[in-house]
């Protein structure tokens, strides 16, 4: 008896078609063998297969059982083909024919339910590309897979109420979309709550507007931590297609809870110092999404930047620039998106108090430049706004205490944000782009004339500061955000000067 039982299998954020071929023989001794290069966890679930078919009141037959996942020459891991692999034995057992153009996909408990598998999302993209009708998933599951139009997202609970259902005893209905999910917690702080620091809050609100990278610099207790973590709090929320971007990595990454499903708010991550360059960047065998992809579309807070290993930080060079990253390894290749806005932060020195207006500085200059070597020049380079955020007297912060409730709050800013991303969104409508940051230098040339003296102002900035050709284009950049969140239509010369502030002379 043979049945061939079609699955996926999901290789970084591409879908491949994975037919489970299940054959029961009537010789031979009894063996349960899975063969088609699977993985430890998948060569796991003979046991688990086994005992969830006898738990959930099935028969399980003790033959010669021989499983393959063609295609035989691809890598397969994870526990998603414990459903197609128990339909396409127990089928042949109750011998009942298998619904056409559908797909099986999930994982097994011993007790013949089914638990929440990643990857639903991708699936059901799969199955509409390639003609499928239904795709039968975990109903902890089903949400996430019912985002995509157009496809039948059957909703099962555990084994006998799918083989209930293909026996018609009873009719598992298609899942319906129940609305989008927020995922993640409210903004850990209002703009309110900072206190002083209007520079570092104007280069917040232009870093949101325009999705630019930025780097604070300051003391202990200056508030740049309290600043990173009030952002997310001044983003708009994610476009339709972003939204979709973004789930499919969370998706693949395990990293939607069960019965969630659209992302509409922006990542915010935060990444400890500690972390291997694997975990920023993405890798394994099987290669994962890193922190940076994960970031993608929102927030990527790397906190005491220059204690970061320098290889680490090193391989943020590539993403920042592209806004993706390939990551090859011997048994596969994988692209994933990384378009994220880099807010960094970092000390002057190693005691932290260099610029401190009352503790002193104990480093030597031979300390202080070491520190500062940590984070390279071309790491630097590739960050837009540069801002230095220094210590609030004691006595500035009771003074402004009393102020805190005509301080602009974060939904105020945020207004402003969403309009200049309107604006974005309308002028790079036919560009595939939605930010002034994604621009490259034709679309500068095209949508950022400057007037003569906006050009005389830039070119003797350049010559005073020394910058690069890259700085040189994130300066027009960031000026053509400023001029979105005013809503002019030009790039004028207040609107450079402002973007020149935001330059490190030092850099």
């Amino acid at each position: 008896m043979f049945v061939k039982v079609p699955s996926a299998t999901n290789l970084g954020l591409e879908t491949i078609g994975v037919d489970v071929e299940v054959n029961i023989a009537s010789r031979g001794l009894p063996v349960f063998e899975i063969v088609g290069l699977p993985s430890k966890a998948i060569d796991e679930s003979r046991e688990r297969v086994r005992t969830a078919i006898i738990n959930s009141g099935l028969e399980f037959p003790f033959r010669r059982i021989i499983v393959n996942l063609a295609p035989a020459d691809l890598p397969k891991e994870g526990s998603f083909y414990d459903l197609p692999i128990a339909v396409g034995i127990v089928s042949q057992v109750l011998k009942i024919g298998l619904p056409k153009n559908s797909l099986f996909f999930g994982e097994l408990s011993l007790d013949g339910t089914l638990r929440h598998t990643r990857g639903a999302l991708l699936l059901a993209l799969f199955a509409k590309e390639q003609g499928f009708e239904n795709i039968f998933v975990p109903k902890q599951s089903a949400n996430e897979a019912a985002i995509i139009k157009g496809v039948n997202v059957y909703p099962i609970e555990n084994l006998y109420q799918l083989f209930s259902h293909l026996l018609g005893k009873t009719q598992v209905k298609p899942a319906e979309y129940q609305g989008q999910v927020r995922r993640g917690e409210e903004p850990e702080f209002d703009m309110k709550e900072v206190l002083g620091q209007e520079q570092a809050k104007r280069a917040m609100e232009i870093a949101a507007a325009g999705g630019h990278n930025l780097f604070m610099l300051g003391s202990p207790g200056s508030g740049k931590t309290m600043l990173a973590r009030a952002l997310p709090g001044i983003l708009p929320a994610l476009g339709e297609e972003e939204s979709l971007e973004v789930t499919k990595i969370y998706s693949v990454s395990g990293q939607i809870p069960p019965e969630g499903s659209l992302m509409t708010i922006c990542p915010f991550r935060s990444p400890h110092h500690t972390i291997s360059q694997a975990g920023l960047i993405g890798g394994g065998s099987n290669p994962r999404p890193g922190e940076i992809s994960l970031a993608h579309r929102g927030v990527l807070f790397l906190d005491e930047f220059s204690e970061f290993p320098r290889s680490v930080m090193e391989a943020l060079r590539q993403p920042m620039e592209d806004g993706k990253l390939t990551i090859s390894r011997s048994k596969a290749q994988v692209n994933y998106p990384a378009r994220f806005i880099l807010v960094a932060s970092s000390n002057p020195c190693p005691c932290g108090y260099l610029y401190h207006p009352k503790k002193k500085c104990i480093c030597t200059e031979r300390e202080i430049r070491k520190y500062r070597k940590r984070v390279s020049g071309p790491i630097l380079d590739r960050i837009d706004l540069h801002v230095e955020v220094p210590v609030v007297d004691i006595r500035e912060l009771s003074q402004h205490q009393g102020l805190r409730d005509f301080l602009e709050p974060s939904n105020k800013i945020r207004e402003r944000v969403i309009k200049a991303r309107e604006i974005q969104r309308k002028r790079f409508s036919a560009e595939g782009i939605f930010t002034n940051a994604e621009m490259k230098n034709t679309h500068i040339k095209k949508y950022c004339p400057l007037s003569q003296e906006v050009k005389r102002i830039l070119s003797q900035a350049g010559l005073s500061f020394n910058l690069s050709a890259r700085a040189y284009f994130k300066m027009i950049k960031i000026a053509r955000t400023i001029a979105d969140l005013e809503g002019a239509e030009e790039v004028a010369v207040p609107h450079m000067a402002e973007a020149l502030q935001y330059r490190s002379k030092e850099n």
